[in-house]
């Protein structure tokens, strides 16, 4: 099945004589405005009223025209290249190849229609998908519009062979004087899935690659749907059929999305005709151009070279591709944009400062790395900023205002291409009057070469008064991994995700957990509070059976709710504006496991209401005495940045997990030999005095700490225990779907983020207080747990639990004693009490208590430390 979907205008014709209205013929018409919705509109050398159109050249000298949508002459010139195929090039204004364009404008198109794509797949099927880019021409092209669609990795294909990476795939493209495609991600299984393939060039004219590629790929890895994007849909009618052939073929949807469509109209002997011309003019005689002066090739710099190019180090980000050539994640998305505004602030300082016009010179396969620094440094200066690549392509430069290419800068190539040594070329750079071009290229290229006198950079000297250079790393992807490590990196899958594991929406969280829904793993409350104080069992090991709150105890949750909401809020937004103004601009949040999740999805929505932030939020599971789960560590580490993972939680209690993850993270650095994480927790409230990143010091009703799972996505607590935990599994936990009836999870986080826009002023505020303040942890819950331990003749403090929080769960899955209430505390322990009568725990009010309330369970570790109604009984 084929559905062809673009956002064409009305019918035209482009020719020698300009545009006319007209009924369109060839390819399909749609409505629409000739780009996709939401980019932005013109391009330098678009044709309008009055305006030359740049292809007019070569359609009076070879009677081509360009039949199709209205705004199809504003995306499209003409050219002419020497290839024994093809003798017309058309010559896109926006895709930034060969025509410098505003970042925005072209960056802006390829978003856009990704964005067409996601609403196509829906936001399922986008999750599953992969989006290939074509070289040289389409890898900025395809990055972009894998960002538009903001779910899927991407990967272009590369004719740089990388030694240690084995082919995925390869393919050819007909009309291209360079043919051979290959395919390297680092990942093999990048393209191993089912999920849709998003196949995007910047021009669909005979379907010939599209359809080698398909077929290339179908046979490795066979999947029910894919989709083509390309800026214009430019086949005949003889081709128009074959994309419907291919999908009858091989039982497969393919979906088209374009922003404009037509054909060209090729008159009898054009090839022969348009080869002559290229050669006539490659060999120095002239022709009338059409705008009555003559024509002149423009085929190596005028000039004399000026001052040596500036190096700039722009600090790219450890670990981050260069681009998609060997795959690029949304995780990496995430950590780059976080980035380029420090970088692209180091190119703006290097500029001069009277620079009015700047190119940013992106190197062939190197597009989007380039292209995104470009947008955000137009986003910087007061300057006009455009942005172009170099390319292996060989086509005519005419100085003729009808003519797309009028200039040519030619040097050698400078990468050491496998192909051997052979010229590059830089197109409507000479002449364009920029007073400075940052040239960005990867360290692959960053050669002699480049730096030769004949080379790149002297080159555009001759034409600017600056020139800059930035060089990007060239990504090395990892050495075939050993056996052991294959192993281990098999047996860690993707992240649990709802509707499947959990009612979170499969955006919020992802659970870095093995799924034990189908094995018992609940025991009775005492059962496993005398095995635990035994010695016999760990707590990790079982579950209590999940309380069943009353009507009047749910009727408490929901007044406490309502009450707290906008308290909540303040502490989520202020916690979530020092994570992001101390930690990392773009934090990949992680939540310690089932506490710390509610919060952590509070603090990404936070971020995307203040700052339009997408931020990658994981749940992961960690124990009292047994540490973090290192195999989710591991995870993290190869999918983001361990400087920028965040560690999420409740609350503070005396400081306990603190300790423990501080203590896990030191274990696994010395074990894994992987560094960069920070232990410290940021948490809503840290009455303990534990951590430096909190909302509030204050201890007071969370109402999330009312309940269990039904206030936490229907998960349990985390599991571990050696028969069902491997030394290559995540930890594990239950999706309680039986109790979806009685779950207030999204209620509980909708009620908090209402409350987000009336608290924006109190958090700036606050941030602003707090960020000029000592924040040192004290940690005096810690002594006074110590205090209430000896004071009661406990003796342990694993039994002393303080804090509103940790007294609710005493009561909710622990043997409980007796609860500490600070004197004249009000609505913040009304469920506190309603719990402590229905188990029959005292409720002792007691003067000094630097916490709200504390919960302490029962010393006496056997089953008679309740009564046969399941009620404490005194020590």
């Amino acid at each position: 099945m084929n559905n062809a979907v673009n956002d064409g205008g009305g019918a035209g014709v482009w020719s020698a004589t300009g545009f006319r209205p007209g009924t369109k013929t060839g390819a399909g018409a749609g409505p629409g405005t000739g780009s996709p919705s939401g980019t932005p509109g013109g391009a330098d050398g678009d044709t309008g009223d009055g305006e030359i159109w740049s292809g007019c050249w070569v359609a009076e000298r070879l009677g081509v025209e360009l039949v199709g949508d209205e705004g199809l002459g504003e995306l499209l010139g003409l050219a002419l290249r020497r290839n024994p195929k093809r003798a017309h090039l058309l010559v896109s204004h926006v895709l930034g190849k060969h025509i410098p364009q505003s970042p925005a404008v072209v960056y802006g198109y390829g978003f856009a229609l990704g964005l067409r794509v996601r609403d196509l797949l829906g936001e399922d099927e986008a999750r599953r998908a992969v989006v290939l880019g074509y070289a040289e021409t389409a890898t900025g092209l395809g990055h972009s519009v894998a960002d538009g669609v903001g779910l899927a990795p991407c990967l272009h294909s590369t004719r740089r062979p990388v030694d240690g990476v084995a082919r995925a795939g390869g393919f050819e493209e007909s009309h291209s004087h360079a043919t051979s495609h290959l395919l390297l991600p680092e990942n093999p299984g990048l393209l191993a899935g089912d999920g849709p393939l998003v196949l995007v060039d910047d021009e669909f004219s005979t379907g010939n690659t599209i359809l080698n590629t398909i077929r290339d790929l179908h046979e490795r890895y066979p999947r029910d749907r894919y989709v083509i994007v390309a800026l214009v849909d430019m086949r005949s009618a003889a081709d128009l059929g074959r994309l419907d052939d291919l999908a009858r073929e091989i039982g497969a949807r393919v979906d088209l999305v374009t922003a404009a469509s037509g054909t060209v109209r090729l008159p009898e002997g054009v090839l022969e005709k348009g080869q002559a011309l290229v050669a006539r003019y490659e060999s120095g005689e002239g022709a009338a151009g059409s705008s009555g002066t003559d024509a002149q090739v423009v085929s190596e710099a005028q000039g004399a070279p000026g001052r040596p190019a500036l190096r700039v180090e722009l600090g790219w980000p450890d670990g981050i591709p260069d681009g998609g050539r060997h795959g690029f994640t949304p995780e990496h998305r995430v950590r780059l944009e976080g980035a380029l505004p420090a970088m692209a602030a180091r190119i703006a300082d290097a500029l001069p400062s009277d620079a009015r016009r700047v190119l940013v010179l992106g190197f062939e396969e190197l597009m989007y790395a380039p292209l995104r620094l470009g947008v955000a440094l137009e986003k910087l200066t007061d300057a006009e900023v455009r942005y172009s690549t170099t390319t292996r392509s060989p086509v005519l430069a005419v100085d003729d205002p009808g003519y797309a290419i009028r200039t040519r800068l030619v040097f050698p190539a400078h990468d050491n291409p496998a192909d051997g040594p052979g010229d590059r070329y830089a197109y409507n750079v000479a002449g364009a009057g920029f007073d400075a071009v940052v040239a960005v290229v990867d360290s692959t290229a960053d050669t002699p070469e480049l730096h030769a006198p004949d080379g790149l950079l002297a080159r555009l000297s001759a034409h600017t008064p600056s020139v800059l250079l930035a060089v990007v790393p060239s990504y090395v992807p990892a050495r075939p991994p050993t056996a052991s490590s294959t192993e281990r990196r098999s047996m860690l899958p993707e992240p649990l995700r709802g509707p499947d594991f959990s009612s979170y929406a499969p955006d919020e969280v992802g659970w870095l957990l093995q799924d034990l829904s189908d094995t018992k793993l609940e025991a009775p409350t005492e059962e496993r509070e005398e095995a635990i104080q035994s010695g016999g069992a760990h707590y990790a090991e079982s579950l209590p059976v999940e309380y069943q709150p009353s009507d009047a105890y749910q009727e408490l949750f929901h007044n406490a709710l309502a009450v707290s909401a906008t308290r909540i809020a303040q502490a989520v937004g202020v916690v979530t504006e020092t994570v992001l103004a101390e930690r990392s601009p773009r934090p990949v949040l992680v939540s310690l496991a089932r506490a710390g999740t509610p919060v952590g999805v509070l603090m990404r929505r936070w971020a995307q209401h203040r700052h339009g932030l997408d931020l990658p939020h994981y749940a992961v599971s960690i124990v009292r005495g047994r540490g973090i789960d290192a195999n989710a560590l591991r995870w993290l580490a190869a999918h983001h940045d361990p400087a920028d993972i965040v560690f999420v939680d409740g609350w503070t209690g005396k400081g306990a997990i603190t300790r423990e993850l501080a203590q896990a993270v030191e274990e696994f650095e010395a074990s894994d030999g992987i560094t960069g994480f920070d232990p410290e927790i940021a948490v809503l409230a840290d009455p303990g005095s534990c951590v430096r990143t909190y909302g509030t010091r204050e201890d007071f009703l969370i109402p999330s700490a009312c309940l269990n799972s039904t206030v936490s996505g229907l998960i349990s607590r985390t599991v571990l225990r050696a028969d069902l935990v491997g030394e290559h599994d995540y930890h594990g936990a239950k999706f309680y779907r039986e109790l979806a009836a009685a779950d207030v999870s999204v209620a509980f986080l909708d009620a908090v983020a209402d409350r987000f826009d009336s608290v924006d002023e109190a958090v700036d505020a606050q941030v602003k207080e707090l960020l000029s303040t000592d924040r040192s942890p004290t940690w005096e819950g810690w002594a006074a747990v110590e205090r209430i331990s000896e004071e009661y003749g406990i003796h342990d403090v694993n039994l002393v639990k303080p804090g509103v929080g940790e007294a609710t769960r005493v009561l909710l899955r622990r043997v409980p004693w007796k609860i500490l209430a600070r004197a004249g505390a009000g609505a913040d322990l009304d469920h506190v009490r309603l719990l402590a009568e229905q188990r029959g725990v005292p409720v002792e009010e007691v003067a000094e208590l630097p916490y709200t309330c504390v919960g302490l369970i029962h010393p006496k570790y056997t089953r008679g430390a309740t009564g046969a109604d399941g009620k404490a009984v005194s020590v």
